[in-house]
């Protein structure tokens, strides 16, 4: 990886990324690192990621995925029809997925809007999943900034852990990085709550982004403005989540943590919806980032509907036999 700056690794809870005073000191010097990472060759992306799509592993390492792939969840509801009721039910099953079944493990986290998380915060109670919460005007990013900070206040203010804030992808897109990247590091600050910092993931929204070279360029902003993941969709643009675009996001967190010391994770979201998809993104983050981002620390899935998929595979390995798809509830 070739930069015009090499950053000093700063702590994973810092509010904006040390070490970038000089390439973020005015919009130019920003564009010219931005411009200046190797641009994506868009064949050889596609090629990669199909390729590794094709992979295939034995029966006892599958097992092993489709646990892993459930702690890696963010089971989610983001709709105008939410109620309390639906939250509530939605946490019990990311609680205990397969209530038949204690072996199975729970899901990484809960992901809502902000007006449902104290009532996840309260369904969840003790457990280990986490709450998630959008921000920032999700899906749109079209809102005044105090209007953007005052939502991901109210998010950490009723318990969330996590903050899943949207890019103003028309800035980006503009030219307008450092706007952009203070944004980012804004609302990393707004994330700081009493009780602690709720962990940031930066959408990017890369169905809105054009190129794969602006994906990176994309990945590398938020990064540097502090983000704890990078995240690819809304889950409301199409296309959301694909193969190669997720490549890029892990070489530019692979890439990033060599010049840095520090991890940022990555989470596809959106289209997501089979045991085999799942899987193929799981070889994809072992080859192009590492084993040390087979964690839900560092990479997670967000969905609605990949979950009961899991577990209908996950059955069918311990008794030889599928489930019906209304064996588990619908989310």
């Amino acid at each position: 990886m070739t930069s015009t700056a090499t950053p000093t690794a700063g702590p994973h809870d810092d509010p904006v990324e040390p070490g970038w005073a000089d390439v973020t000191a005015s919009e130019s010097s920003l564009r010219r690192f931005l411009h200046g990472l190797p641009g994506v060759d868009q064949v050889g992306a596609e090629q990669r990621a199909a390729g590794l799509g094709t992979r295939s592993i034995k029966t006892t390492a599958k097992a092993f995925a489709i646990d892993l792939a459930i702690r890696m969840v963010d089971l989610t509801t983001l709709e105008g029809q939410d109620t309390r009721g639906k939250v509530k039910a939605l946490s019990a099953k990311a609680m205990r997925p397969d209530p038949a079944d204690p072996t199975c493990p729970p899901v990484a986290a809960v992901c809502v809007y902000p007006d449902m998380v104290a009532v996840a915060k309260e369904a969840l109670g003790a457990s280990e999943v986490h709450v998630a919460s959008v921000a920032t005007a999700f899906p749109s990013g079209r809102a005044a900034m105090d209007v953007k900070l005052a939502d991901t206040r109210d998010a950490v203010a009723a318990g969330a852990d996590e903050v899943d804030m949207v890019i103003d992808r028309g800035a980006f897109l503009a030219g307008h990085y450092l706007q952009v990247f203070e944004e980012i590091g804004a609302v990393r600050e707004a994330c700081a709550g009493e009780g602690g910092a709720a962990h940031l993931k930066v959408i990017l929204e890369t169905g809105e982004l054009q190129t794969y070279d602006n994906v990176r360029r994309a990945s590398w902003l938020a990064m540097m403005a502090g983000a704890d993941f990078i995240k690819t969709s809304t889950g409301k643009v199409q296309p959301a989540a694909t193969p190669p675009v997720t490549l890029v996001m892990l070489e530019a967190v692979r890439d990033y943590r060599e010049q840095t010391g520090r991890m940022v994770g990555v989470k596809p979201a959106g289209g997501i919806r089979t045991s085999k998809d799942a899987i193929k993104y799981l070889v994809m983050v072992n080859e192009v980032a590492g084993p040390d981002w087979l964690e839900p620390d560092w990479f997670r899935f967000g969905a609605s509907t990949l979950l009961n998929d899991l577990l209908m595979q996950r059955t069918r390995l311990a008794t030889g036999r599928y489930s019906g798809p209304d064996y588990f509830t619908l989310d």
